[in-house]
């Protein structure tokens, strides 16, 4: 596994609450809602994508057709 992607998602992580807590004292909480789930749907796309390869390895390696 690769330290960069935790980093990725530390940084995603970072941006999304920083951002959550400006729309939520700026009175905009539904923005700072959607503003979460976008910063969740692009995490689990990259973890979607690491389980791909994860299978595609497995399948590989087991010769799996």
């Amino acid at each position: 596994m690769n330290v960069d992607l935790i980093f990725k998602i530390a940084a995603i992580g970072i941006l999304v609450s920083v951002l959550n807590l400006v729309l939520k004292h700026s009175g905009r909480e539904e923005q700072a809602m959607m503003t979460t789930l976008v910063g969740i749907v692009v995490v689990l796309f990259m973890v979607i994508q690491l389980i791909s390869n994860l299978f595609a390895t497995v399948k590989t390696m087991f010769q799996l057709y």
